[in-house]
């Protein structure tokens, strides 16, 4: 498992993990909606990114959005900071780079916190990512 690499072709963007995934695009939102299920949270939305393109007949790598949350956590954030609605509900973005390799994708927890001025208490639930994606890397 690496966190913090920069996948080929993602270029440096402020505030975003990239954890790997051994797993194929389709295993891996698979693996991630089970954990994201298994933790109680609630899965908003699956959006296949790449089937969309299929579907106005161009071609975009493998690529798809998982949202989720848990509302009764990201509530009190949004009502303290009601911009932070931009942001929330969670999401990972899983995709596939020009070398074939497969990315879990999400805004960081900390980066999170610094945007919005968030209490600790109040960014805590932000780092589920990291954890959700966490097992999803090293399940077998």
């Amino acid at each position: 498992m690496e966190t913090g690499d920069i996948p080929y072709g993602a270029g440096q963007v402020p505030g975003i993990v990239h954890r790997r995934s051994a797993l194929r695009v389709a295993e891996t939102v698979e693996r991630l909606t089970e954990v994201v299920r298994g933790a109680g949270a609630t899965l908003f939305a699956v959006i296949d990114q790449s089937g969309a393109a299929r579907a106005a007949g161009q071609t975009l790598r493998d690529t798809t959005l998982v949202i989720f949350g848990n509302p009764a956590a990201g509530t009190p954030v949004m009502e303290a900071v009601p911009l932070s609605g931009m942001d929330l509900p969670l999401k990972v973005l899983v995709w596939q780079d020009d070398h074939g390799q497969v990315w879990m994708s999400y805004l960081s927890a900390e980066w999170l916190a610094e945007r919005y001025s968030l209490t600790s208490d109040l960014a805590r639930p932000l780092a589920a990512p990291g954890a959700l994606t966490g097992r999803v890397a090293t399940a077998d």
